[in-house]
């Protein structure tokens, strides 16, 4: 017995997506739907760009930004919540209005839903660690939790689970540091 196989999708096929709302990313060649982020999941976004941009601000190291379009590979482009890339990783990273290659540091924050969640702990470390993001923080703001996973060889592993008060830093911004508190503050 023979199984179809379905074609795969590329980043080309993005562009023919619906202006409808929902976020469209491919992996590996397979499509993932995501409804808009929700307004919790807005004001932790933005308040660990708020963060990252307040320290940039004294320390001009790199570019944080939200929502970018990260192209990969043919078959993989996402949009992450947040990404830093230094200066020194600018001319790698960034070409025309895309990010082309790994940043420094990807953020993503979760949203509800099994599928979200595989998307984000599941497929897009998988895709991280083999592109060689250097570092990914998983934000679950349910939980109130920040995961840090640092690359290790070729796999990005965990590295720190930070909770309550506990401090987050990076060595991708050296001398950056903020409370989980100051992440997950609402209104």
């Amino acid at each position: 017995m023979t199984s179809r196989i379905e074609p795969l999708m590329t980043v080309d096929d993005l562009e023919t997506m619906p202006d409808d709302g929902n976020r469209y990313e491919v992996i590996e060649g397979e499509l993932f739907v995501s409804r808009s982020p929700g307004l919790t999941h807005q004001i932790v976004s933005d308040n660990i760009l708020v963060l990252l941009r307040n320290f940039l601000r004294l320390h001009p190291l790199g570019v944080a930004v939200s929502t970018p379009g990260l192209i990969l590979s043919q078959y993989s482009g996402v949009i992450p919540d947040i990404v830093f890339f230094s200066n020194p990783s600018r001319d790698r990273v960034v070409s025309g209005e895309r990010l082309v290659s790994a940043p420094d540091l990807v953020i993503e924050i979760l949203s509800r839903g099994s599928e979200n969640v595989r998307r984000d702990r599941i497929a897009k470390r998988q895709l991280y660690s083999k592109h060689g993001v250097p570092e990914y923080w998983i934000v679950d703001r349910h939980d109130r939790v920040v995961e840090i996973y640092r690359l290790n060889g070729a796999l990005l592993e965990l590295a720190a689970t930070l909770r309550d008060n506990e401090e987050v830093s990076t060595p991708a911004l050296p001398g950056f540091s903020c409370l989980t508190s100051e992440i997950f503050k609402e209104f």
